[in-house]
């Protein structure tokens, strides 16, 4: 069976989120507090990760990755913070557009134009290294093991990022809503590929079908059939609420992306603890 642990979990949580940090942040529309903020949250996943290990269930290739992974979301806050005084590109045209169209007031935010968007590649690409590493350590068949690894880091990044952007637009409602579709369409675009990597043998399939005992008589194989189906159901109806014009649905969105972050990890990790045992 394929193991699962807490060092392996945040670091696959915190090279997700870094991966849809760069995807939003490189087209330079969001405020540049919103780099700053899940630099810090997805740096601070990596040094979790790296304290579980140690005091858990130690992986030397793993934990150094995501070491340097903390170090490199950080270094790039850094560079971030000293450039600061990097004017505002484009803000106020496309916030007073939006004012004009929804009449909802208008706060402008400062987008960091200077900060080379390259930097934020260099955390994730050393995370995957390391999730890499852990899945051909985890136990069970290497490939799979490592699929299920990156597809789930992706997976929880996505919707993750995605919750959180849609807080930030109460910082800066004059953004546009395309950054929050596209997070939610790269959800329900990795969605399958989750699905798929822990139906795949020995996967989900054999606990639905009683080969796999998941201790609670079939109910937890079941319960993971409805997070997984919730999930995507969450996708499109979310997508449907941005299509509203007011400025309430983004916060509608929010609210529905709060139940698809838990429903996503239901789907990742139930299957995931039930095929470790």
């Amino acid at each position: 069976m394929i193991r699962l642990d807490a060092a392996t979990v945040l670091l696959q949580w915190a090279t997700g989120g870094l991966v849809f940090l760069w995807v939003t942040t490189h087209r330079r529309e969001v405020g540049i507090g919103y780099g700053w903020l899940l630099r810090a949250v997805y740096g601070a996943m990596a040094v979790g990760a790296v304290a579980a290990g140690g005091l858990l269930r130690p992986d030397t290739g793993r934990d150094v990755c995501a070491a340097v992974t903390a170090a490199a979301a950080f270094a790039a806050l850094v560079v971030s913070v000293v450039r600061r005084r990097a004017g505002v590109a484009g803000e106020r045209e496309r916030a007073a557009r939006t004012a004009l169209r929804t009449g909802q007031p208008v706060l402008l935010e400062r987008v960091d134009t200077e900060f080379p968007p390259v930097l934020d590649l260099a955390a994730p690409i050393i995370g995957s290294i390391g999730l890499v590493v852990a899945g051909v350590h985890s136990g069970g068949p290497e490939a799979l093991a490592v699929i299920r690894t990156l597809v789930g880091a992706a997976f929880l990044g996505a919707v993750s990022d995605a919750m959180l952007l849609g807080h930030w637009y109460l910082v800066q409602p004059g953004l546009g809503r395309a950054p929050l579709l596209e997070l939610v369409r790269w959800t329900a675009w990795v969605w399958p590929f989750e699905v798929a990597a822990l139906l795949w043998p020995p996967g989900m399939v054999r606990v639905l079908d009683g080969r796999i005992d998941d201790g609670w008589n079939g109910t937890l194989g079941w319960f993971w059939v409805a997070c997984a189906v919730t999930t995507i159901v969450l996708c499109f109806v979310t997508r449907a609420a941005l299509k509203e014009r007011a400025y309430s649905a983004v916060m509608a969105a929010t609210g529905l992306l709060y139940l698809a972050i838990l429903t996503a990890f239901g789907t990742d990790l139930v299957a995931r603890a039930i095929l470790a045992g």
